[in-house]
């Protein structure tokens, strides 16, 4: 079985290439982010077309996530349970579907902008709120994992030059805690081997030549409960995805497992 989890940075300007990529890449669950389409407009029918179901939780603006799967799409929960929301509002920014065998999350966490931004505590009560959504299930049986651009990178290694981040978000302490926190739930980081160089970065500023220069940050993660892990026989960043015109700025991570 393939899963796999990529900010697309808007389906709507990526669909092409996402519509060639499940296809070339047999990839059996995608989990998706950054959607920035309503509901009404996600492209069911082409997607059915290859045969894979979707699963959306979506406005329209920056946000919104997705499962889409061809080996079925049940228990479906749109939204984080105790989502804090962000001045007064709740955004699309988690689902939760069963596909087959395994429990998925597909998670968009909130940016944090500064650090002395008010989205930057939201950012840190969200993950909280993650953490108490996700509990029952990272404890379970069944393969289970929570999958999606959590924008943050767990360590130094993780992104290209820690000192160019210095004072921002995205490395900070307070971050990398709530990560570790959710990890103290029974989810492990199912780390990724890289494609090319040496540490297996998802996403690259466009600005800059980041990506040639491989200016990168591994910020796309899987984070799963013990059955999962088990099952991994491969996790690969699909950096070639990154490359050429339209591509997102994000490369989706694969995870094969053996379910």
């Amino acid at each position: 079985m393939r899963i796999a989890t990529w900010n697309v940075n808007s389906i709507t300007a990526r669909l092409p290439r996402l519509l060639a990529w499940l296809e070339s890449s047999g990839t059996d669950v995608l989990c998706l982010q950054e959607a920035k389409i309503a509901e009404a407009g996600f492209p069911f029918e082409q997607l059915r077309e290859l045969g894979y179901e979707a699963a959306v939780h979506a406005t329209g603006r920056w946000n919104g996530v997705a499962v889409i799967s061809r080996v079925g799409l049940d228990d479906i929960v749109k939204g984080l349970p105790g989502d804090p929301g962000y001045e007064g509002v709740e955004e699309p920014r988690a689902i939760s579907a069963t596909c087959g065998p395994v429990r998925v999350w597909s998670v968009y966490v909130p940016n944090g902008r500064e650090v002395d931004h008010a989205h930057y505590a939201y950012k840190l009560q969200w993950f909280e709120a993650l953490k108490a959504a996700v509990a029952g299930d990272a404890a379970g049986s069944r393969p289970f994992a929570v999958l999606g651009d959590y924008n943050v990178a767990p360590t130094d290694d993780d992104v290209y030059d820690v000192a160019a981040f210095e004072g921002s978000t995205h490395v900070t302490p307070a971050e990398r805690a709530a990560l570790a926190s959710l990890r103290e739930s029974g989810l492990s980081d199912v780390v990724p081997r890289p494609l090319k160089y040496d540490h297996p970065f998802t996403y690259w500023d466009y600005r800059q030549l980041c990506f040639p220069k491989n200016r990168g940050m591994r910020i796309d993660l899987v984070y799963a409960n013990e059955p999962f892990t088990k099952a991994v026989k491969d996790a690969y960043v699909d950096r070639e995805e990154r490359k050429g015109k339209g591509a997102s700025d994000h490369a989706p991570v694969v995870v094969d497992l053996a379910v």
